[in-house]
C-alpha cells in the first residue's frame, strides 16, 4: 500500500512539474527591448561633479554645487573680456555646456531665435578663446557608464 502511494505521489509530481517545462522562454531580443524601454534615458544616475563637490553626499545638493561652480568659473573667464564692452546691452547669456564621457567639455553661446543684434561668430570666438583651461569634470553615469550630458547655464556678464 505504502508503495502505490509513493508511486502515485511520484507520478502526480511527475506530471505536474511538466507545466513548467511548456512555458514559453522569452528572446534574448525581446528581454533587450524590454529592458531598453525601462531605461529612463533623460536622467543620469549621477551628474557630472568637480572635485570640490565629490565629497558631498545629497545628490541634489551635489548636482547644485557643481552649477554654481560651473556658472562662477564662467563669469570670472567672461567678466575680464570685451563683450561687456562691444554688447553693452547683454548683460546675460546663456552658454550651453556639453561634457562628453571622456571628460572634454564644449561651449556655445545660446541666443533667441529672432536675434540680429548679435554677432554671432564674434561671441562665440570670445568664448571659446576664453573657457578654457576648468579643472577637471568628471562626466555623468548612467548605469556605471560615462555619458555626455547637456545644459544650459545663464551667465551674469555684468554685476552691478
Amino acid at each position: 500500500m505504502r508503495k502505490i502511494i509513493l508511486i502515485l505521489l511520484f507520478l502526480s509530481l511527475l506530471f505536474n512539474s511538466c507545466q513548467y517545462f511548456d512555458k514559453q522562454v522569452p528572446s534574448e531580443k525581446d528581454l533587450l527591448q524590454k529592458e531598453l524601454k525601462a531605461i529612463n534615458w533623460k536622467e543620469v544616475d549621477e551628474f557630472p561633479s568637480v572635485v570640490d563637490c565629490d565629497k558631498i553626499e545629497n545628490k541634489t545638493l551635489r548636482q547644485q554645487c557643481f552649477f554654481e561652480i560651473m556658472t562662477q568659473l564662467i563669469q570670472e573667464k567672461l567678466s575680464v573680456d570685451t563683450l561687456s564692452i562691444l554688447y553693452p546691452e547683454l548683460d546675460t547669456i546663456e552658454v550651453k555646456v556639453t561634457i562628453y564621457p571622456n571628460a572634454t567639455m564644449q561651449f556655445e553661446p545660446q541666443f533667441p531665435k529672432d536675434s540680429v543684434a548679435y554677432d554671432k561668430i564674434k561671441i562665440d570666438s570670445i568664448l571659446k578663446a576664453r573657457l578654457v583651461n576648468f579643472p577637471k569634470v568628471n562626466p555623468a553615469i548612467k548605469r556605471g557608464i560615462p555619458v555626455k550630458t547637456q545644459f544650459i547655464l545663464p551667465v551674469i556678464l555684468k554685476v552691478e
